[in-house]
């Protein structure tokens, strides 16, 4: 184990947060376009790696955002968040952000990328999975409890109420949260659900009960073996609602579980003490309107 973090950045989770977070009418170029996400990432990036002091740092895409092989098993995965065809609904203003961000991570000689056919979620399980401890994964989803490894060295740190406020989790922060080991978070999101990933979960089973069945059986596969066991000491209610969510719960577990073996291109995590081209990285400071970002980047870089 080094002594370092990696920083694992969930890049679609913190621009979306920075677009939100920051009015347009903040964030803009003498000319008027709107540039509000691309300085909230690079300010939420300059704090993480001030305070977080990683020696390296990776931003994972979404190559595909719903990718088909979770939509075969769950037709119902994000549908709701479809504008058109298998297009995620966007905000024109940020989707015409995201290349200049991009831009500016090589700029700066940040590795950002995705892997066709999986999300970014993927990307930063295997990055947890297979990389020099210890990892921080950073993200405000909530699905990425369930990589939280206290044995492997592995942390989320959570930024649902934004990166000033990060919640520095470990395992037992998850099951002070939610009353479940990290190591079954997703069999616990699988049975509760979730509408914002369009996840029906089982009907009658809130997150107290899936709680409460996780603690006496285990994930899903021992729930499910235990229904054909007549001393398991289900509630009769409760096992009429498993029995008719068996096939749901086969379907969506791997729905929810982070893919921890997507094939990841060659990179160098490397945090650089400056901008390896630092031509670019000015000139689109200058073009966007980035400097004061652009310097608390750089600064927060060279420590």
């Amino acid at each position: 184990m080094t002594s370092r973090p990696l920083l694992a950045v969930d890049t679609p989770s913190l621009y979306f947060r920075a677009f939100h977070g920051i009015p347009e009418s903040a964030g803009r170029t003498d000319a008027g376009e709107p540039v509000n996400a691309i300085r909230g990432f690079m300010d939420m990036l300059a704090q993480l790696i001030r305070t977080r002091r990683p020696d390296r740092v990776v931003c994972a895409l979404d190559a595909d955002w719903r990718p088909a092989w979770r939509v075969a098993l769950v037709p119902s995965y994000k549908k709701h968040r479809v504008a058109h065809g298998d297009v995620e609904e966007v905000p024109s203003s940020l989707e015409k952000q995201v290349p200049i961000l991009l831009q500016v991570l090589e700029a700066v000689g940040i590795p950002a990328f995705g892997v066709k056919g999986y999300e970014a979620d993927d990307v930063l399980g295997t990055l947890a999975a297979t990389q020099p401890a210890p990892v921080e994964v950073v993200s405000g989803d909530r699905d990425l409890y369930q990589l939280v490894d206290d044995t492997r060295g592995t942390r989320l740190l959570y930024c649902g109420r934004g990166v000033a406020k990060l919640e520095d989790t470990d395992n037992a922060a998850v099951e002070t949260k939610y009353g479940v080991p990290a190591r079954w978070y997703a069999d616990f999101a699988a049975m509760r659900g979730d509408p914002s990933d369009g996840l029906p979960g089982v009907a009658g089973v809130g997150e107290k009960t899936a709680a409460r069945l996780i603690a006496r059986y285990g994930g899903i596969d021992d729930i499910v073996a235990a229904l054909d066991d007549p001393d398991s000491g289900f509630a009769p209610g409760i096992r009429v609602k498993l029995l008719a969510a068996k096939e749901y719960l086969a379907a969506a577990l791997p729905v929810c579980k982070v893919a921890l073996d997507v094939p990841l291109p060659a990179f160098d995590a490397t945090l650089p003490t400056a901008p390896e081209n630092e031509d670019a990285f000015l000139a689109l400071a200058a073009r966007w309107n980035l400097a004061s970002s652009a310097k608390r980047l750089v600064d927060a870089m060279a420590g």
